[in-house]
């Protein structure tokens, strides 16, 4: 812009305020928005200024190779404030460790994945291989966790990812054994059913 396209200040209060330069005063809303935006992108090109367009435009430069970065910008860095439950997830990932943490969080939150009321009758007690063991308080229980196998397997796999278990082995209540001393005579046992 030159010296002659630049609004001039009016000291008179009855002046109307004073418009868009010349070359500009056909222009209205939009258009005038666009048009002004394009001349001050010129203008940073000709001083030598990158200019982007928006969202279109790099948001980030990959550092040079060998140099550390300097400033952390607007967008997530490394050096920002960290949740724990994310610093425990890297550690873990840059250690090898995720399969293990996986495997555990099966365990720990067996809950929270499953629901309460199953929670209540049937406990996790191992896993081993892909394979998570379930100790149900009652053979009825049994029962019914071996009939919705495929939906147990499913939330846990939403919870703690694809593949930490691959199978479940469900097992009822284990009767007391009545093996008393070194020596054991086969045969049936006592005829009580126990579960």
């Amino acid at each position: 812009m030159t010296d002659d396209e630049i609004p001039k200040k009016n000291d008179d209060a009855g002046d109307p305020a004073p418009g868009p330069p010349a070359h500009l005063a056909g222009l209205s809303g939009m258009d005038l928005v666009r048009r002004t935006l394009e001349e001050a992108r010129g203008a940073a090109r000709s001083q030598g200024k990158d200019v982007g367009r928006g969202r279109t435009s790099p948001t980030r430069r990959s550092p040079v190779t060998g140099r550390r970065r300097s400033w952390s910008g607007p967008g997530p860095d490394s050096r920002d404030p960290q949740t724990l439950g994310a610093a425990t997830s890297d550690l873990a990932r840059s250690r090898g460790w995720s399969g293990r943490v996986a495997e555990g969080s099966v365990l720990g939150r067996w809950t929270t994945v499953v629901g309460e009321q199953i929670a209540e009758h049937a406990v996790p007690t191992g896993l081993r291989d892909g394979v998570l063991t379930v100790s149900a308080e009652s053979t009825a229980w049994a029962t019914q966790l071996r009939m919705v196998q495929s939906q147990l397997l499913a939330k846990i796999a939403a919870a703690v990812g694809d593949g930490v278990v691959t199978s479940l082995k469900i097992v009822g209540p284990v009767a007391p054994s009545w093996r008393k001393g070194r020596y054991h005579i086969s045969g049936r046992g006592p005829r009580d059913t126990y579960g």
